[in-house]
């Protein structure tokens, strides 16, 4: 039988996830009210919140109206989408590391925006950079591009134009030993080969599920494991286990494509009507 998904364990969708995801599944890129509602539904989130979340995304631009109580994403959700889609391909943007190091200042930023805050925040946290003094974030300068590549990609995540970015060369040597413990290479390993068998297993025995609960299920073992990519610091060795990483985002690949046809089917089952 297929692992049962712990809640406890792995973060449950909200709505608003779950209609940003799947209108990256839907056919044409379309959702229906119908689909958005009854795939909602799957987890426990009502038809008034569904509908409620569709009417806040649309006011965010995060989706718009394709026809009448149909969906699709908007000018926001297609620059968040394009950024995530790219797991897929995401060791494709490293080079070998020649241990010098990507900065980016953010102590001399204004803190009293929420909303900045949350954008700042999260742009540093999908290119992995750690902080290793006050309002100063590292990571090894592994990208394609170098500090260029990172700049711009900070910046279209949201981090504001003036932080300070560049490239960071001759640390001394207390930090330099603080910038390479910041992340747990150990505990990212254990997380790839685990990850790894989860998938498979889960996918070995999905046929033995029934629809409703196969889609639930793919969704969230899915959703959590291009979650754990997107946000992997993609550190060089000796700093991560480069074969787990490439492991685990082969099985996610595996993975995603049957979830990609469990949705389909069970969108394909679900009456039109908004």
């Amino acid at each position: 039988m297929p692992e049962i998904v712990n809640l406890c364990n792995i973060e449950t969708p909200n709505a608003r996830r779950v209609v940003l995801n799947l209108l990256g599944v839907a056919g044409g890129g379309a959702l229906g009210a119908a689909e958005a509602i009854a795939a909602c539904a799957l987890f426990g989130i009502s038809e008034n919140s569904a509908r409620v979340t569709l009417a806040r995304l649309s006011r965010a631009r995060l989706v718009e109206a394709a026809e009448r109580g149909v969906y699709r994403l908007g000018p926001q959700g297609r620059a968040i989408a394009a950024a995530i889609a790219g797991w897929r391909e995401a060791e494709a943007r490293l080079v070998p590391w020649g241990g010098g190091w990507v900065a980016a200042a953010t102590g001399g930023l204004p803190r009293s925006d929420r909303k900045v805050l949350r954008a700042r925040s999260r742009a540093l946290s999908m290119l992995g950079m750690r902080e290793l003094d006050n309002g100063l974030f590292v990571r090894p300068d592994n990208f394609v591009g170098g500090v260029a590549t990172v700049r711009e990609r900070l910046a279209g995540l949201g981090l504001e134009p003036e932080a300070a970015v560049f490239r960071a060369d001759g640390l001394d040597p207390a930090r330099q030993a603080r910038a390479m413990a910041l992340w747990r290479a150990e505990g990212l390993a254990d997380a790839y080969r685990q990850g790894a068998r989860r998938l498979d297993a889960w996918a070995a025995g999905a046929d033995a599920l029934p629809l409703a609960a196969a889609a639930r299920e793919s969704f969230v073992l899915g959703d959590d494991a291009i979650r754990r990519i997107v946000f992997d610091p993609m550190l060089p060795a000796p700093l991560a286990d480069e074969a787990g990483r490439r492991g685990f985002i082969d099985a996610a690949i595996r993975f995603d494509a049957l979830g990609r046809r469990i949705w389909s089917r069970f969108l394909g089952g679900i009456g039109g009507g908004a």
